[in-house]
């Protein structure tokens, strides 16, 4: 009984965290709309009246992004030639002439502050980094071009400040909200809102187990 309300409480504390998240970030995007303070008593009551209207809601199940890949859509080629692929996409890994790549993308502001925690600035200093043994890294190619890096630690997503389009898009891919943490990073002069999603070892399995 005990366990029973420990389980009720955190999962409490867990969508009240979705709603605070939720709506921070419709507020910041009713900002960026231009939407004066004043006027978002209105979108309140206007949020009000379709509740009260009981338009359609969506349906209890969404679709994800783009369907379930399963372990059938992967072309293992890691015992000769150390890659996956899910055409158009490859996962190898990360070596070290993509590296002057990667520090060319983090010459640009916004992509350099996405990354959380922060990767190092200079071509040197990523080197030294993505060398230590304790990390393991891969590259992201689409059509041939190498367009991102991924760890291989764990499944996990740290996304700055609270963007809806990430979330939604992610939740697409089965990942969940693991948690909020406020004002965790400080950029320019500002504290930074951090974002944690996961996707968890039971939708996983179902996306992997090999079917019998």
């Amino acid at each position: 009984m005990e366990e029973q309300n420990d389980k009720e409480i955190a999962s409490k504390r867990q969508r009240d965290q979705m709603f605070r998240l939720v709506t921070k970030g419709f507020y910041n995007e009713l900002m960026n709309y231009g939407v004066g303070k004043a006027e978002v008593i209105r979108v309140a009551s206007h949020l009000l009246d379709n509740l009260l209207a009981k338009e359609k809601r969506p349906a209890e199940e969404q679709p994800y992004y783009n369907g379930i890949f399963t372990l059938a859509s992967v072309k293992d080629e890691w015992a000769s030639r150390k890659r996956l692929i899910i055409e158009p996409v490859r996962l190898r890994p990360l070596e070290m002439p993509i590296v002057k790549k990667v520090a060319g993308w983090l010459k640009d502001r916004t992509v350099r502050e996405s990354f959380v925690p922060a990767f190092p600035e200079t071509e040197r200093e990523l080197k030294e980094y993505f060398s230590d043994p304790t990390r393991e890294y891969f590259s992201i190619d689409y059509s041939d071009e190498t367009v991102g890096i991924v760890g291989g630690e764990n499944i996990d997503i740290h996304s700055r400040d609270i963007n809806m389009s990430n979330i939604n898009l992610n939740s697409g891919f089965g990942f969940e909200l693991e948690g909020v943490f406020l004002d965790e990073i400080m950029i320019g002069g500002k504290h930074q809102d951090v974002v944690r999603m996961a996707l968890f070892k039971p939708l996983w399995l179902q996306i992997f187990s090999p079917k019998s």
